[in-house]
């Protein structure tokens, strides 16, 4: 009997997911619980467990395609045995003819010659590899789960000296019709459709501005360097920067009220809580996970948080409902070297704090010139409700709370 593989429901605003990588193939057994695909969300990445034990009969709908809430992807024979010492089960015999209704040909299959042959997935990373050194799938080896071929794949073939260096990875003025080698064409994920989405609507919907200060570190890196062993020996984690801004923060946005706000039709809706955002960058695009009640969480829960948040977001464990509902949000380019920029929104928010690198330079202090290690901070802000005079009020908020942490400690 052929049990369905269906897409469940991921949230109330999602109806239609992408398929990822197939971890399990047509013909495997597999058993009831285990992942054998990925889906993704415009907001997360998901594993799809099978609901029975069974061989895989049917895949479907292939990686890369969409399909809709409730669609079947795959079907499960639930009545095959399952295979001695835990080795796959044979593929069953079948009279389809399509690409998914084929399972992959070993090296020593008695299938005519003219019988179709699953073909490997190469991942993006591993495709530029290849190109680079004009590798064709037939010489790399997959080791990736589902038949992939990965960038680790790719280089070792390259070193195994596979490539043929006669021939130009990519083409420096390549000629009209002959550009295939200075191209990549690769799907955009669901993630990032949607983020490119909310990105034109905010720049579309909202009036964006952005003001600009900047930060003496010197006072929070002397307090970190002072108490660091202390703070890991106690809680397992560093103490790093991203607790003093989110604690400033909302420090600020209690100054502030309608930075923490939203517009709905037209009315004006102040939150009384603070769910505060941290823009987390990933493989898969930028993700915004909420640390939910952060004004209730001391410094080092709030590390805790977003350590643990950043690292799920990263291994695709997310709930869908942990990237929902921020009223704030705050993105740190400074990780990645950016000296300044200006964010974008995301809506239904009214402002974003964007951090950036710290960098060593002459400042004035009490009518001396002083080399102080300074961090430019920049507030995007909706200024349909947050005015000039607000937007600088919250912006200095958050440079004293910084400059001088203990402000944090006794609310003044």
């Amino acid at each position: 009997m052929a049990v369905e593989l269906k897409i469940p429901q991921s949230g109330e605003s999602i109806t239609e997911v992408q398929l990822g990588e197939w971890l399990k193939q047509e013909g495997d057994y597999v058993e009831a619980d285990e992942v054998i695909v990925e889906i993704e969300t415009d907001k997360a990445t998901m594993e799809l467990p099978a609901p029975t034990a069974g061989t895989l009969t049917r895949i479907r709908i292939p990686t890369g395609e969409v399909a809709n809430i409730g669609d079947v992807v795959a079907e499960i024979d639930e009545t095959a045995d399952r295979p001695s010492g835990g080795a796959p089960a044979p593929a069953p015999r079948t009279t389809a003819t399509s690409e998914t209704s084929q399972t992959e040909a070993a090296p020593s299959s008695t299938a005519t010659a003219d019988a179709p042959v699953r073909q490997p997935h190469v991942m993006p990373a591993a495709q530029r590899v290849m190109a680079e050194h004009n590798l064709d799938r037939s010489q790399v080896k997959p080791s990736g789960p589902g038949n992939r071929i990965t960038k680790a794949d790719a280089e070792r073939a390259a070193e195994a000296g596979a490539a043929q260096p006669s021939a130009p990875a990519r083409p420096a003025a390549p000629t009209s019709g002959d550009n295939g080698a200075a191209e990549e064409v690769v799907p955009m994920t669901m993630l990032r459709r949607r983020i490119a989405e909310r990105l034109v609507e905010s720049q579309k919907n909202a009036a964006i501005l952005t003001t600009i200060n900047e930060i003496d570190m010197t006072s929070v890196m002397a307090l970190r360097k002072s108490r660091q062993d202390a703070f890991v020996e106690r809680y397992g984690i560093k103490l790093g920067f991203m607790s003093f801004f989110v604690k400033a923060a909302i420090d600020a946005l209690k100054l502030v009220p309608a930075v923490n706000a939203e517009i709905r039709g037209t009315d004006i809706v102040y939150k009384n809580f603070f769910d505060i955002g941290v823009a987390v960058s990933t493989d898969r695009g930028l993700v915004v996970p909420v640390v939910r009640g952060a004004d209730q969480l001391g410094f080092a829960e709030v590390e805790l948080a977003i350590n643990d948040l950043a690292t799920r977001a990263r291994d695709k464990k997310l709930d869908v409902s942990e990237l929902q509902g921020g009223t704030f949000t705050i993105s740190n380019g400074g990780v990645f070297g950016s000296l300044l920029s200006t964010p974008i929104i995301n809506p239904p928010q009214v402002g974003i704090l964007g951090l950036h690198s710290i960098q060593q330079r002459p400042v004035a202090i009490d009518g001396k010139v002083e080399i102080r290690p300074m961090m430019y901070v920049a507030l995007s802000y909706d200024h349909r409700i947050i005015d000039g005079k607000e937007s600088v009020t919250f912006l200095k908020r958050i440079k004293e709370c910084v400059e001088d942490p203990t402000r944090m400690l006794i609310e003044v």
